[in-house]
């Protein structure tokens, strides 16, 4: 029985194969038309054809559980690619440039608050390199004439101080000796105003002129808590303005004696590759903050001097502290002198009258277009020259950070930045070429330079 089964089997098996070899020499034959034999495995069809029949011969004698392997000329499926390379150009590179520019905002963020926090720090600083920017020349001066550096600073520092003092307490002296007069004037500025508002063209009642008295002197009653806390702050900036003041001072007086050293000291937390080129920065970095702080102040005092004169000519009351003011506005361009004509024409008007205000602002813009055409480019020249839109931006964000003392400050920054970077700029230039030049063979040709910016563009 067992016998019998075999030969079945096997005979089975013969007449599987004859019709596996058949089944080959035909699609053989059909593949010949359009495929050239040996394709896929360099034998011919009919080689293929047996060999397969061989297998499935061999394969119908392991049993009914056997799962016969995919045919050669089944489709290879495609492996799934990496996710990351599945994301699409475009939004990898936002994605990296998304996640660095919010570590970046982090740490701006951070600085700000740090910035914040110290800030009575920083603006004595600030405060204290602008007054040594001024008066650091005079130093050199007198030590050219042979004195030593501590009776050279001494003297420079207590004369220079002693003068700002005096300019201070001349112009509260001033306003405290017009006030009563002032007070007056504006008192009768307020009456001619009332009775121009009633007499005038727009008819305005007697009535209408109490209403709005009231509204003003219930508005003034129901935020007295408001008023008497900004009182209270008014007290505290002061405190915190004789403190900066204070601290500027000492400021001042170090980096007058002994600035060199702690420039020298300060290179030290430069890294050493860069050391070089930030050192040969700046000396030109300070030579950018003295010229332009020595052509404000010639500018701030020319412009003082005769928007003064014009309002002594104009009989306009404190003629001499107005021009203080503006000596002072001076330091903050663009806003400091459209506040300091403002103040100067709204003193004419309320005290002599609108014609009187009509020729003190003729003479304001006089001087001030003098000023912005001719003085500025004169006296302050190319070292320090910054293009009209960065100085409203500067000053803009300087105020909108720090009030006052940042649009103070933000001018001589964006200069001082403008030739640092430019000097950083020549000197990695002029790094690159040497370092081109001692790479080039010996009697080979000169290395071409750096193509610059313009070049790059063409």
């Amino acid at each position: 029985m067992t016998s019998r089964m075999d030969r079945l089997r096997s005979a089975v098996g013969r007449w599987a194969a004859k019709a596996a070899e058949r089944r080959a020499e035909v699609e053989g034959a059909d593949a010949g038309h359009g495929e050239p034999a040996g394709h896929r495995s360099g034998l011919s069809n009919v080689e293929a054809g047996r060999a397969q029949a061989q297998q499935e011969a061999a394969d119908s004698g392991r049993g009914s559980d056997y799962v016969p392997p995919p045919p050669q000329y089944a489709p290879a499926i495609a492996a799934k690619p990496e996710p990351a390379a599945a994301v699409p150009w475009g939004v990898r590179v936002a994605a990296e440039a998304g996640w660095r520019l919010l570590v970046l905002a982090g740490v701006v963020w951070v600085l700000m608050k740090i910035v914040s926090t110290i800030s009575l720090v920083i603006i004595a600083f600030s405060a204290g390199l602008l007054i040594t920017a001024l008066l650091q020349p005079t130093v050199a001066r007198l030590r050219r004439l042979g004195l030593g550096r501590g009776v050279a600073t001494a003297i420079t520092f207590i004369g220079g101080f002693v003068i700002m003092g005096l300019v201070g307490w001349f112009v509260v002296w001033q306003v405290m000796e017009n006030l009563d007069t002032l007070t007056d004037k504006v008192q009768a500025g307020i009456q001619e105003l009332r009775d121009w508002a009633l007499n005038g063209p727009f008819h305005v009642s007697e009535d209408q002129i109490n209403d709005i008295a009231q509204n003003l002197s219930d508005w003034i009653g129901d935020n007295s808590k408001e008023l008497t806390s900004a009182g209270i702050e008014g007290v505290t900036v002061v405190v915190e303005f004789l403190s900066g003041a204070l601290l500027s001072m000492f400021v001042t007086l170090f980096l007058l004696y002994d600035g060199r050293r702690i420039w020298e000291w300060a290179l030290k937390f430069v890294p050493a590759a860069a050391r070089e080129g930030v050192a040969g920065a700046g000396p030109r970095a300070w030579a950018t903050l003295t010229g332009y702080v020595r052509g404000t102040v010639i500018v701030a005092f020319i412009d003082a001097v005769f928007i003064g004169i014009g309002l002594y000519f104009l009989n306009v009351p404190m003629a001499v502290p107005l021009a203080v003011f503006i000596f002072l506005f001076a330091f903050i361009p663009i806003i400091g002198a459209v506040v300091s004509g403002a103040l100067a024409v709204v003193v004419a008007l309320v005290t002599n009258g609108i014609v009187t205000a009509a020729l003190t602002l003729a003479v304001v813009l006089a001087v001030q277009q003098i000023e912005s055409h001719v003085l500025q480019p004169f006296i302050l020249g190319r070292l320090v020259r910054v293009h009209p839109l960065a100085v409203v931006l500067g000053v803009t964000g300087g105020s909108l950070i720090a009030g006052i003392p940042g649009a103070v400050v933000a001018v001589p920054l964006v200069a001082v930045s403008n030739t640092v970077v430019g000097y950083l700029k020549g000197y990695a230039n002029e790094q690159t070429l040497r370092r081109l030049r001692e790479a080039a063979p010996p009697g080979g040709g000169e290395p071409e330079e750096p193509a610059g910016e313009g070049d790059k563009e063409k």
